[in-house]
């Protein structure tokens, strides 16, 4: 089997078993590691394959993972068919938010791993253990985020640490969640991949900020009711816009536009994050 040569890498696989979700994070000095290093599926597990990766670990483990395996169970499976395993880095996260994290005696120092509940944290080619130290101990300190900021702050943490020896390049953040992906129609709540940019985790958090301006979703209870006078100035600021065809066409095909469909339920109610944006939009 031909290696491949995703290096100088650190990860995290995790879960939030009370949110029922499972993702990865990770940041690396190779070109889109978002292609090869994160794999998850819902109820099922996460997994994040590197140092010189066996992209098969993906597909692999999560089938072992679906038959109902242990995160130990997996990776034993996993390795002990490798002949390449001595320069493998893995970790895995279950279903039931038991983690391991193996790394093969023959990867480049620093390199090696922490596990702990819902977390699998490795790295190799690192200025020190600090980086993955850091990785554990900003997951396990941070329980109040939802997941997604969660691992980005391990991810910025572990930098601040030292990172990995040859530097940054790219980053990359996977969350999935049954049916709670786009329209509802799809598992996957995030899949951002900064594939090359001289500080991939800052570039990565200011897509996580887009993407939540666009697909996050503001409480019923903060959203404003659409009165007569807030009708008035939709109105307006649409036929600013170019839209006149009724309020409700008007204003579902100019969130349409701006790929804000998401965060609309027709036009008695109106999500903040929505008339904020068509006010910037419009001033």
């Amino acid at each position: 089997m031909a290696r491949s040569d995703v290096v100088a890498t650190y990860s995290i696989a995790a879960c939030d078993p009370e949110a029922e979700q499972w993702g990865v994070a990770v940041q690396s000095r190779f070109l889109a590691v978002g292609s090869v290093v994160p794999w998850a599926e819902p109820h099922v597990g996460a997994i994040a394959t590197q140092s010189y990766a066996n992209p098969r670990y993906g597909p692999d483990g999560l089938a072992l993972l679906r038959e109902g395996r242990s995160a130990e169970e997996v990776i034993e499976a996993l390795t002990s068919a490798d002949e390449g395993r001595a320069e493998r880095q893995v970790g895995v996260v279950d279903r039931n938010g038991h983690a391991a994290t193996f790394t093969g005696e023959g990867c480049h120092e620093w390199a090696g791993g922490r596990s702990g509940e819902c977390y699998a944290a490795q790295g190799n080619i690192l200025v020190s253990a600090a980086t993955v130290d850091a990785l554990a101990v900003t997951f396990e300190s941070n329980a109040h985020l939802e997941l997604a900021e969660r691992l980005i702050e391990c991810l910025a943490a572990a930098q601040a640490a030292g990172g990995d020896r040859r530097g940054q390049q790219s980053a990359s953040l996977l969350i999935v969640q049954k049916d709670e992906g786009y329209a509802k129609l799809s598992d996957t709540v995030v899949d951002l991949r900064v594939d090359d940019h001289e500080r991939p985790i800052a570039e990565l958090r200011r897509l996580f900020s887009l993407h939540q301006e666009l697909f996050g979703a503001t409480p019923q209870e903060d959203w404003l009711d659409v009165d007569e006078r807030l009708a008035d100035e939709l109105r307006d600021r649409l036929r600013k816009l170019g839209y006149t065809d009724g309020l409700d066409n008007a204003f579902a095909n100019w969130a349409g536009a701006a790929n804000l469909e998401e965060r609309i339920d027709g036009i008695s109610r109106i999500d903040p994050i929505v008339l904020e944006a068509l006010r910037k939009e419009s001033a």
